[in-house]
């Protein structure tokens, strides 16, 4: 899929080079069915956070827009920038920054929401992933979203498999809904589910 080495997809200029170079297949200009009626059946003004959340200006004004308090972070210069610029007056919502290392006091968020960051990641930070996001997570808080499935072919992305999925998040987090998804990408069609975990 690249000529950079896959360990390079845990650095921002991995990213900001594929930005640049316009290769960003994952890249969604709508918002899918199921994040829509989740926004929607939201209790009001939830706090939420998107991590790795690139180019998607459409779901940071989405939330917003619903009412709901939006925070997202990217560590790509190139990508921050890119989705600041359709944000307009909303744009403060999006930080530059690392989900693992950033600062976020002590704000906790009532759901993180997922689309392509964890596959993302190298297996060996998943553990990582899951531990940041209980930790940034109120009590029973969620992390919802769209998780890749699948057999690992050129990565990244990075699929999980169900028994992955288990064990990584056993014991932090409760399984609450799962789904297929309709309305994937060409690129992750039949892989997709909706998912909904809750922090235990």
């Amino acid at each position: 899929m690249d000529e950079f080495p896959e360990t390079d997809c845990a650095q921002p200029d991995f990213w900001s080079q594929r930005y640049q170079s316009g290769r960003t297949p994952w890249q969604l200009d709508y918002v899918p069915e199921q994040l829509a009626a989740f926004i929607n059946a939201l209790p009001a003004c939830a706090e939420i956070l998107i991590p790795g959340s690139g180019g998607d200006w459409r779901t940071i004004r989405a939330f917003h827009e619903a009412g709901h308090h939006i925070k997202a972070i990217d560590f790509s210069p190139v990508a921050v920038e890119r989705a600041r610029k359709p944000l307009g007056n909303v744009a403060d919502t999006l930080i530059l920054g690392d989900f693992f290392s950033y600062d976020f006091g002590p704000r906790r968020f009532d759901v993180i929401y997922e689309r392509t960051f964890l596959c993302s990641l190298p297996p060996q930070l998943w553990k990582n992933y899951v531990n940041r996001v209980a930790q940034l997570l109120r009590p029973k808080g969620k992390l919802a979203g769209f998780f890749l499935y699948g057999k690992e072919t050129d990565p990244p992305p990075y699929p999980l498999t169900q028994t992955f999925a288990k064990n990584l998040f056993a014991g932090r987090f409760e399984l609450v809904r799962s789904e297929a998804v309709a309305d994937s990408l060409p690129i992750f069609r039949g892989m997709e589910k909706w998912q909904e975990w809750t922090l235990l």
